[in-house]
């Protein structure tokens, strides 16, 4: 499959975006993905997460957002893994999302009774994805990109504190047109 790069508003012309997001793992160390689409990049896999109200930090969001797109209220966030910048439109509106990505582990399950929540959040689906699934070739993309590669670094450390990962900005890749 063939990437090209999308020509993007400056970021002047999008509105900045806090976002927090919590990758849950199994104890087989699946990690539990939603599934969205978005104009941009298309289908795409991501955490449990979203946008940052005023006044939360980052962490809060992440566990306001965790219990609102999953019914489960048992998990916390858990240490910082990652920060990221992309640009996309959130209900139309152009934004530059600042995205905190915490870590948590817990049991492979279904979503509780929030059906209404992914409707109005244009969520497509759920599952629970092993290591190699993800890191398959022809695997729909991750939010962030590469999150096979971040996840294999976290199963793989040493015991003890995470060093969390900043990507910087990550500009968006799409699909060429027919691919």
């Amino acid at each position: 499959m063939r990437w090209i790069r999308r020509t993007r508003k400056p970021v002047g012309e999008r509105r900045p975006r806090q976002a927090a997001r919590t990758l849950v793992l199994s104890p087989q160390g699946e990690v539990f993905l939603f599934r969205s689409d978005n104009s941009e990049v298309g289908v795409h896999w991501n955490a449990p997460g979203g946008g940052v109200e005023p006044g939360e930090s980052p962490i809060e969001g992440a566990l306001r957002e965790l219990h609102e797109e999953t019914g489960w209220t048992d998990l916390r966030p858990g240490p910082l893994v990652c920060t990221w910048e992309h640009d996309f439109t959130w209900h139309g509106t152009p934004v530059r999302q600042h995205e905190h990505i915490f870590l948590t582990h817990g049991p492979r399950r279904e979503p509780g009774n929030v059906a209404e929540v992914h409707r109005i959040d244009g969520i497509l689906g759920w599952r629970w994805w092993t290591r190699e699934e993800l890191a398959a070739p022809d695997a729909d993309p991750t939010w962030p990109p590469n999150l096979s590669v971040l996840l294999a670094g976290l199963r793989t450390a040493p015991p003890g504190p995470i060093d969390p990962v900043h990507l910087g900005y990550v500009p968006n890749a799409v699909p060429a047109a027919g691919d």
